[in-house]
């Protein structure tokens, strides 16, 4: 399998770099397929959607109890059933049995009973459950820093207000639509009546990917553009209402299940479809991920090993021009506007400002711009080198008892790096390139044209 995936890769990629530059729209397309297709295959993606599986189980009657909640307060706790049962569909029969099981399970939770201390738990599974999307979400993204603690809680408690309320407004819109009144008086206004009443049934499905796009820009810890998600979400919709479609006609056809398992028949398959689910929906955030960074196509989950040169190279590029612009009102370099400056890829330039982050050197404010840590005088460019070509890792499983010739050597290359950059700092580093493009400038610059003398007049 390794080597037929190896095969394709090198037909899609026939050159040494990521660019999709020249490439057709046919190859375009096939890289896209291929590298969901390997991602799927590589198990990581099953895995967190088994995971999350588990949290649904535990958090879903929590989840629907506030979202009951909400909607009591409002006045539209009735339209939660018709929400659970359109999710529930494909599993047929069951699905509805199912439906009535979770609303009695809801009923159960007492207005009581949100007044008082059981709100906390509800709240916690919530937001556990929320806390474990976002990490799937980031694991995707290649997003190592999830949101803090109280924009967490902040965040997603006001998403779990607004998106009931949304939802079944969204659904109610679309059952006034489809109905045969609506649709009466729509016919009446010819000929847009008759186009808005034709589109009225592809309304559930548009409420789907409007949804699924709007989690792939919300969740992921880390700016996410609105065509990506917005592509990913059609994907994931599509896909979704398609093997809706077939998982429905397999449970039907898998007679056997009930009588195998009992009562445990219907547990069994709310829980593959909801497997189901959250693989498309961690697919669609995929795709998004790859159209927004087409640069990790060829590389999904795997990591390249970079050189100390340029890692070097690049913590220094970075320093500059964040220490150049620190002092710019309103102005702040991202890890996507820094990688494009300085024309390398984005998962070169991330473990670099990580490592630079770690030794305290940059800092990174809630929009995620990256800043200096302190004054860049008092950040020393030998420090800059130290923090990329030294890791955390560097201490796992490393022993001191090095060779005496060896250790000697080692020392007198950090003498020789110090000295040669003794009392050198960030400052100066933004400094001297100031004065290399004004020099630059004025080496441009077109001579000044001589002067020129007065034409004396001729008599003739």
């Amino acid at each position: 399998m390794d080597f037929v995936a190896q095969r394709l890769e090198r037909w899609l990629w026939p050159g040494p770099g990521h660019s999709n530059d020249g490439a057709s729209r046919s190859i375009l397309v096939a890289r896209y397929a291929f590298a969901l297709l390997r991602d799927l295959l590589n198990g990581n993606l099953s895995l967190r959607a088994m995971s999350l599986v588990y949290t649904t189980i535990l958090s879903i009657v929590p989840l629907l109890a506030f979202a009951f909640a909400v909607l009591k307060g409002l006045g539209f706790h009735r339209e939660l059933e018709p929400l659970l049962l359109s999710f529930m569909a494909p599993l047929g029969p069951q699905g509805a049995e199912l439906t009535q099981r979770l609303i009695g399970f809801v009923d159960n939770v007492s207005g009581s009973a949100l007044a008082s201390v059981s709100i906390v738990i509800l709240l916690y599974s919530a937001l556990s459950m929320a806390q474990k999307v976002e990490g799937s979400f980031n694991f995707v993204w290649r997003v190592d820093r999830p949101r803090s603690f109280w924009r967490r809680f902040s965040e997603y408690l006001s998403v779990m207000f607004v998106m009931p309320l949304l939802m079944t407004l969204a659904m109610g819109l679309t059952a006034t639509l489809a109905s045969a009144t609506a649709t009466s008086h729509l016919r009446d206004f010819e000929p847009l009546g008759s186009w808005i009443a034709s589109l009225s049934g592809l309304a559930p499905y548009a409420m789907v990917v409007a949804g699924f796009s709007f989690l792939y820009v919300f969740v992921p810890n880390t700016p996410v553009r609105l065509i990506p998600a917005l592509i990913g979400g059609l994907f994931a919709g599509v896909l979704w209402a398609g093997s809706g479609s077939l998982f429905t006609s397999f449970i039907v056809s898998v007679s056997r299940t009930e009588a195998i398992y009992s009562g445990f028949a219907i547990v069994i398959v709310a829980m593959l479809w909801m497997h189901l689910s959250w693989l498309i929906l961690l697919l669609g955030a995929q795709l998004s991920f790859y159209v927004q960074n087409p640069e990790y196509l060829r590389l999904g989950q795997r990591t390249e090993h970079m050189s100390n040169a340029l890692r070097e190279r690049l913590a220094l590029s970075a320093m500059l021009l964040i220490g150049r612009d620190f002092e710019t009102p309103g102005h702040g370099w991202r890890i996507e506007s820094l990688s494009a400056q300085i024309r390398v890829p984005r998962h070169w330039l991330e473990p670099v400002a990580s490592s630079l982050t770690s030794a305290g050197l940059l800092t990174r404010t809630n929009d995620q711009r990256l800043i200096p840590a302190r004054d860049p005088r008092r950040i020393e460019v030998a420090d800059i080198l130290s923090a990329v070509r030294r890791s955390d890792r560097d201490s796992h499983g490393a022993s001191d008892d090095w060779n005496e010739t060896v250790s000697a050597l080692a020392e007198s290359v950090e003498r020789a790096i110090c000295d040669a950059l003794a009392g050198r700092s960030l400052a100066d580093m933004v400094d001297a390139d100031a004065r290399a493009e004004a020099a630059a400038k004025a080496m441009d610059a077109p001579a000044a044209a001589p002067p020129t003398s007065p034409r004396v007049a001729s008599n003739g």
